[in-house]
């Protein structure tokens, strides 16, 4: 029997080809999990600030949310029955009435060095013009490499790549989970370890947001969340909470299991790699929210008091 109209399950996404590959993996996993047909679902895109104003940098036009807040709304007003997130991209706090509590197994946390010329980082020749519009990938650049000239790049996978081709820029990074989502792992020249470039908080981690009374859709959901990622992902968005993190903020985080025990390494940066803060915590990974809370404010005492003034 086809499903009705009200029985269909609406998933909001931003409209780029990898959150829609977020989409319909979210989609399947659910298919495959409850026996559902493909119309059982459909897929809504929603266009965020984030995607509609690409010709400035996003700390001049907000923060985390630019990539949300819309998703948001219509998850509020029920256009939408879930939504699907990056995780990087979302604020620590969720609006009263929504909650994130599934998170899909976690891809590769790394960032992709990409170039059509160099193999990584230390080839790289003096003086070379690299692109990104992550604070944290130029912040970390720049206290590695101060001798490079970073520029903002912004836009989706393909346009990136298209700026690298136009010589705009010698290299750039992306996320390695990103182009393996999309099946373009051969766009990478190798991934960078997590020692040499530590990832943003949450990298490479899909969440489902859905409304907090919505008694259904926690149900299917809760079939496929995948506990180590939820485990991961608390400690990290806990650090990050704990520091009022946003796209105008160089903050990195990256928490991994080994058995029951989690360990949690962060870092602070000022925008210009002049200064970077970091440090670790190893213990249950039940705790990981506090050993996130409590590194981050580890970190916060270490900073001098100018550290967090950043414009």
């Amino acid at each position: 029997m086809e499903p009705t109209q009200t029985q269909i399950i609406r998933i909001g996404t931003r409209g780029s080809a990898l959150a829609l590959a977020q989409a319909h993996e979210t989609r399947d996993r659910l298919r495959a999990a409850h026996g559902l047909p493909e119309a059982a679902f459909e897929i809504v895109v929603i266009k965020t600030t984030g995607d509609r104003v690409l010709d400035r940098p996003l700390k001049e036009i907000g923060g985390k949310g630019l990539f949300t807040r819309e998703i948001e709304d219509a998850l509020l007003s029920g256009e939408i029955d879930i939504a699907v997130h990056s995780m990087k991209d979302m604020p620590t706090v969720q609006p009263q009435g929504l909650v994130i509590d599934c998170y899909l197994p976690r891809e590769d946390v790394r960032d992709a060095f990409v170039s059509p010329q160099y193999s990584g980082i230390s080839q790289l020749p003096q003086g070379a013009v690299v692109g990104s519009s992550s604070l944290r990938r130029r912040a970390q650049l720049a206290a590695r490499r101060p001798d490079l000239q970073l520029v903002e790049f912004r836009g989706n996978v393909q346009t990136r790549l298209k700026k690298l081709e136009d010589g705009v820029a010698v290299a750039t990074f992306l996320a390695m989970a990103g182009l393996s989502r999309l099946g373009m792992l051969h766009v990478a020249r190798g991934p960078v370890s997590p020692d040499e470039m530590l990832p943003a908080v949450a990298q490479g981690c899909i969440g489902v947001e859905r409304r907090s009374d919505d008694a259904r859709m926690a149900g299917l959901l809760a079939a496929i969340g995948d506990r180590d990622s939820a485990l991961r992902v608390a400690a990290e968005r806990a650090f990050l909470a704990r520091l009022d993190g946003s796209c105008q903020t160089p903050i990195a985080g990256l928490a991994e299991l080994e058995g029951d025990r989690l360990r949690l390494r962060g870092e602070i940066l000022r925008p210009d790699g002049s200064a970077v803060i970091a440090g670790e915590r190893i213990g249950p990974a039940g705790d990981g929210a506090a050993m996130g809370d409590d590194l981050a404010a580890e970190l916060r005492g270490r900073a001098p008091a100018d550290f967090f003034d950043w414009s």
